[in-house]
């Protein structure tokens, strides 16, 4: 239980230290008092997030620290421990400290921890109840939630989900592949269309940038010719070549070489230097023999550019490449056509097997929420009479549904607060004051 409260510079608050005793504490003031300040330091405790505006003192740090006395907490002794966390096993303080810069520290027994480890260990000791909450009494989601409580159902309920998951995402497979299949079947014959075209260019990779090469050059034949020719009458073929030049050049020096010492290799370096001249005439003039200016081949290649260039534009690419990967995708689609009917029954087998697992586990919750729910009744009515309710009747009716992420069932609490009052949803039944004792007899169940 909470031992005592101490909240220093915060809010309206210089300082106050409050000590709670055994039983039932009832806290009072008038309006504008701190009662409902004094709840909102307690939430920094939950871990709720600070508001720097709260921060009473600009000039100091906020401080709200709560004492609670433990005895018998094994899960969350364990939890401490895991986590580093300083353990004794009579006392827990919590403490929460927020600068007037925004900056928040917190601590479980002097350690430093983070926000989520201090709200996941505060969880457990301190509940605040506000009067909303009642209003969740008659939400079927909470009172699925109690009955999965009460019945330790965390861990079935956990794998419960991931098997639904399962099933809603092969429910979802089934139903992509279907919508595919019957967009594919609508557009069959123009997909075949366009697929036949395709087959019919027998494109090749890379065969684009090869054809306009080619084309570049048969388009400027007569240039590339008169350059070929420019360069061969440079080497070989005008008045002063330079084969010529070079055979000039070296009876020169052979008859300088007989005369100085250092020049007699001179002729052979110009004799090595003709050869390679005469090698690059050679290979410049079977280039001029090679190349030939046919216009029936460049009409060709022309002709083949404007069909692929065609095609790119139909359909919005820009490289060989793409189209192949197109005329494969088209392939493709019909292939997926041709056996979709394996495909959508191997789906649907995939759906029912999923279904079945979920539906396996979905047995075991129905089966252990309603063995919980005779209990349920009978404890909240235990608890209850005390409290003013004497006549109180309680089902908890349970009904199948189909599969939803909480299992498959429908849960309503009814109750009867008098005799010969027929049992009733509570919202329809109860008063505030019924509800919020329910609500009291619930939490301390």
């Amino acid at each position: 239980m909470l031992k005592s409260l101490h909240i220093s510079k915060y809010a309206l608050i210089d300082t106050v230290d409050i000590t709670f005793d055994n039983g039932f504490n009832i806290i009072t003031g008038e309006t504008g008092a701190g009662k409902s300040i004094m709840l909102g330091a307690l939430s920094l405790i939950l871990g709720e997030r600070a508001d720097i505006k709260a921060v009473r003192d600009s000039g100091k740090k906020s401080i709200i620290e709560a004492t609670f006395e433990i005895d018998d907490y094994p899960t969350l002794k364990e939890y401490c421990l895991a986590n580093d966390i300083e353990w004794d096993d009579t006392m827990c303080i919590l403490r929460r400290e927020v600068a007037p810069a925004g900056r928040s520290r917190a601590f479980i027994n002097d350690s430093p921890v983070t926000l989520d480890l201090l709200s996941h260990v505060a969880m457990q000791l301190v509940d605040i109840h506000s009067q909303h909450q009642n209003q969740l009494l008659t939400s079927p989601e909470f009172q699925l939630r109690v009955i999965d409580s009460m019945a330790g159902n965390d861990t079935l309920l956990s794998d419960y989900r991931k098997r639904y998951a399962a099933f809603r995402s092969a429910v979802k497979r089934l139903h992509e592949a279907k919508r595919k299949i019957e967009q594919n079947r609508s557009d069959e014959d123009f997909t075949r269309f366009q697929l036949e075209q395709l087959d019919a260019m027998n494109l090749v990779a890379d065969e684009q940038e090869q054809l306009e090469h080619e084309r570049e050059i048969l388009s400027n034949m007569t240039d590339i010719k008169s350059t070929i020719n420019g360069a061969l009458d440079a080497l070989l073929n005008g008045n002063s070549n330079a084969l010529s030049l070079l055979s000039e050049a070296g009876d020169y020096c052979e008859a300088l070489g007989r005369i100085l010492e250092n020049a007699d290799s001179l002729a052979e370096r110009l004799q090595s230097a003709r050869i390679e001249i005469q090698d690059i005439a050679d290979t410049l003039s079977a280039f001029d023999s090679d190349l030939n200016a046919d216009p029936a081949e460049l009409d060709a290649i022309e002709e083949r550019l404007n069909d692929i260039y065609a095609l790119q534009h139909k359909h919005h690419v820009s490289t060989v490449g793409q189209l192949i990967e197109l005329r494969e995708s088209f392939r493709a689609r019909l292939d997926e056509l041709e056996n979709s009917s394996f495909t959508i029954e191997e789906l649907e087998k995939e759906a029912r097997r999923a279904k079945s697992l979920a539906k396996e586990l979905a047995a075991q919750l129905s089966k252990r929420r309603t063995e919980e729910a005779a209990r349920f009744e009978a404890d909240l009515r235990e608890r209850a009479m005390p409290l003013g309710m004497k006549n109180l009747q309680i089902k908890v009716d349970l009904t199948p549904t189909e599969l939803s992420s909480t299992g498959a069932d429908s849960i309503r609490f009814l109750f009867a607060f008098n005799k010969n009052q027929p049992l009733m949803p509570v919202g329809g039944t109860a008063s505030g004051g019924e509800i919020s004792r329910l609500m009291l007899s619930i939490k301390a169940i």
